[in-house]
């Protein structure tokens, strides 16, 4: 058995060194790999891992910069120019397994040409993978060879692809400034503005959260003794949170069947405003179309001086200085107290 066999197809010498394990392509190291299987699993791990957009600027990006090195190997050959170079490129490709790859249209001055793809390697991963879109290495491939030959920036755009229904793939490229770095920050870019959307959006779900907990604790209806309830004042009072406190109040004591309502007003002192005086006219006054009468604790000589100046009038509502005399009067009025 020869350990070292070697054949020259289209013109290109394919080697291998069975003892070394190794296999060469025109002098060159490589490997070979099962298409559908092997390439399919590496494609799926990758977009696994990365997702499909950054996949395909990952491959786009490979591909074209794996061009560049190729078109170096053209322009190194003696007496081989652009012309000859997309005539070697077909039977090159051909005879590595890539499919076949077809040069049209090429316009030296205006620098542009087509290339027409059939049945690729790329081409037969995306149908492995049940693709219904062409993929980006091998247009961005030969951009990239065509960007060396030519000596400037070479895009493309995929006119329609093979894995669509069509026979062949089929690509045209030009000169542009597009390049594969401005790809690749662009990716950046749109990754950071998705996660800053994500944050917001997180942002968004925790104000929601945190605005119902402070729903919830703001302004509590405590049920101290029988016939008695309890609702502390906390803090500003903006139009919404004055509603809610005055429907949840009002909502609330029915169900504890309060006869006294009493208002405790020191929390307020370094947040009274003439809303909060509203407020608390608004709510004790309707309390009383349910029969529940309003006791007032925990006014300041501050607090006194704002409800002066409003001209709110509070004197019909009973008003002690600390809650423990509120609630012992709202006892008494029913025959009873603390002993």
């Amino acid at each position: 058995m020869d350990r070292k066999p070697s054949i020259s197809v289209g013109g290109l010498q394919f080697e291998w060194d069975l003892d070394e394990g190794k296999f060469l392509f025109e002098g060159q190291d490589s490997v070979l790999f099962w298409t559908s299987t092997a390439m399919k699993m590496f494609f799926d791990s990758i977009e696994e891992i990365s997702g499909e957009e950054a996949t395909g600027v990952v491959m786009e990006s490979t591909g074209f910069r794996q061009g560049l090195i190729v078109g170096d190997y053209f322009a190194e050959m003696d007496d081989v120019d652009v012309a000859k170079a997309a005539d070697l490129i077909t039977y090159t490709y051909s005879s590595a397994g890539w499919g076949v790859a077809e040069i049209h249209n090429l316009n030296m001055e205006e620098q542009t040409l087509e290339v027409h793809l059939r049945n690729s390697w790329e081409h037969k991963i995306n149908v492995a993978q049940g693709k219904t879109f062409g993929g980006r290495f091998l247009p961005a491939h030969y951009a990239g060879i065509f960007t060396k030959l030519f000596g400037r920036n070479i895009w493309y755009k995929v006119v329609h692809s093979q894995i669509e229904g069509f026979n062949e793939t089929v690509i045209n490229y030009f000169p542009s400034e597009e390049t594969v770095d401005k790809n690749i920050h662009r990716l950046a870019r749109l990754k950071e503005a998705e996660q800053i959307q994500q944050l917001e959006n997180l942002v968004a779900e925790k104000t929601i959260e945190l605005n119902e907990l402070i729903k919830e604790i703001s302004s509590p209806i405590i049920p101290v003794l029988q016939d008695i309830v309890v609702v502390p004042l906390l803090g500003t009072y903006d139009e919404e949170r004055a509603e809610e406190l005055l429907v949840k109040t009002l909502q609330n004591l029915p169900t504890h069947k309060a006869k006294y309502l009493v208002l405790d007003l020191t929390g307020l002192n370094n947040n009274f405003t003439e809303q909060a005086a509203n407020l608390i006219d608004k709510l004790g006054s309707t309390a009383s179309l349910i029969g529940t009468s309003t006791i007032l604790v925990g006014i300041s000589p501050q607090m006194s001086m704002v409800i002066g100046e409003s001209g709110i009038n509070l004197s019909k509502f009973n008003c002690f200085q600390t809650l423990q005399h509120g609630i012992h009067y709202a006892l008494a009025q029913n025959g009873r107290s603390i002993v």
